[in-house]
């Protein structure tokens, strides 16, 4: 992995409040809208537990990625470890497709404010993602703050 991307947002809600909407089935479908129309998860936020990042593409292919939850200490820090790709609906752990994202980690990390959680998220970065990364995340944090601020 190259350097690390970082983005934070201040959340007028509790962390409690933040965390449940973050993993929660309804409102992940909401906030991570800006990264692919139709985000879903399957699995766990359990720590250790296996779980896939999915959505359908304009072909009617399933696509999304396969991830570890390597920690999970519920209202403060999330760490996920991606393992490798869903394709066309199949599971790809290696081969080009998959090197670039492979052990990369997404981190998540909420902390108690005066009266708001400041949400921060760290993700290793590569060169193919980036420039998508830059531009989505900000996207999604703000529909996430929208969220859990109603």
């Amino acid at each position: 992995m190259e350097e690390k991307l970082h983005f934070e947002i201040a959340i007028q809600a509790s962390p409690e409040k933040v965390y449940e909407r973050l993993i929660n089935d309804q409102s992940y479908r909401e906030w991570t809208e800006p990264f692919y129309p139709g985000c879903y998860y399957e699995g766990s936020w359990n720590k250790n537990s296996r779980i896939q990042f999915l959505a359908v593409d304009e072909d009617g292919q399933l696509q999304g990625t396969v991830s570890r939850i390597d920690e999970n200490i519920p209202n403060r820090y999330i760490s996920i470890e991606h393992l490798g790709i869903i394709k066309d609906g199949e599971e790809v752990s290696s081969g080009p497709e998959v090197d670039f994202w492979k052990g990369a980690h997404e981190i998540y990390t909420l902390e108690k404010a005066d009266d708001y959680t400041k949400f921060k998220v760290d993700l290793d970065n590569n060169d193919a993602m980036e420039k998508f990364m830059l531009e989505t995340w900000p996207k999604a944090l703000n529909r996430l703050k929208e969220i859990c601020e109603q």
